[in-house]
Order: structure tokens, then sequence, then C-alpha cells
């Protein structure tokens, strides 16, 4: 039965205008953009020669304590509700505390005319399991 579901998606014809003209399979597995796979594998030789170095001078243990700490920071978060979070403890921890991209002051969802103020029960409610359906719904 999912073969045949499957075979109904594969023989859709592709909407190039809501999808991209590159959405499928293929786009799926390949970067967006070749400076994408560029920089993706620049950021992770600097931080495995960082790791590298910090175990060189102070030891493993000092490795496996911070990816214990960023595991605990990547995982707080504010409850939902007028205040975003915004995860300064982990990018502290990171480093990225000082990369300002334009996704930090660009297209912000408090800035549209459409946007409404989430409500923190309903958020509590659908992080616990409680309710269904997104967290804060900002646009009709």
């Amino acid at each position: 039965m999912a073969s045949s579901d499957m075979k109904k998606e594969i023989g859709v014809d592709h909407d190039a205008l809501r999808f991209g003209i590159n959405a499928g399979v293929k786009s799926d597995l390949l970067p967006v953009h070749p400076l994408q796979s560029t920089l993706q594998s620049e950021t992770k030789f600097w931080t495995d020669k960082k790791k590298f170095g910090t175990e060189a001078i102070y030891g493993s243990a000092f490795n496996i304590r911070k990816d214990f700490d960023a595991q605990i920071l990547s995982r707080f978060q504010r409850p939902p509700g007028a205040l975003p979070s915004s995860m300064l403890g982990y990018e502290a921890l990171t480093g990225s505390l000082d990369d300002f991209g334009f996704e930090d002051y660009l297209n912000m969802p408090q800035d549209s005319d459409n946007f409404r103020q989430p409500d923190m029960h309903h958020g509590m409610e659908v992080r616990l399991g409680l309710s269904k359906g997104p967290i804060c719904p900002s646009f009709n």
C-alpha cells in the first residue's frame, strides 16, 4: 500500500512556483548552494581542530564536559509567551554570540502586520502533549 502512495507522489507534476525549481529528492540530498557545503566543511574542520587543541592542552575530560554543557544549554528554552528564547548560554558557549547575520534583523515576525501574540497557556499545553497544533500560530 505504501509503495502505491509513493508512486503517486513521484508521478505528480512538480509545481515550480510553490516548491522551487529543484524541489525533489535530489535537492533534499544536495546542499542549496556549493558555497554552503564549503562553509559547512570549513566550520566542521575548525571545530575539530579546536577540540583537538583543547584535548592536547587540557585532556579529554574538558571536551566531554564542554559537550555535556552544550547539550544541556541547547535544550534549555524559555516557556512560550511574549518573549522568544534567546539561547544566550548556548551561543556564549559555542562562540556564535559574535556572529550577526541577516536573519538577526530581517523578516522578524514581530514586525509583520499579521502577527498575533502567542498564547502562553496553549503553548505549554502543546509542549506537554495535552493539546495539538502549532505552539504559536502567528499567521492566518
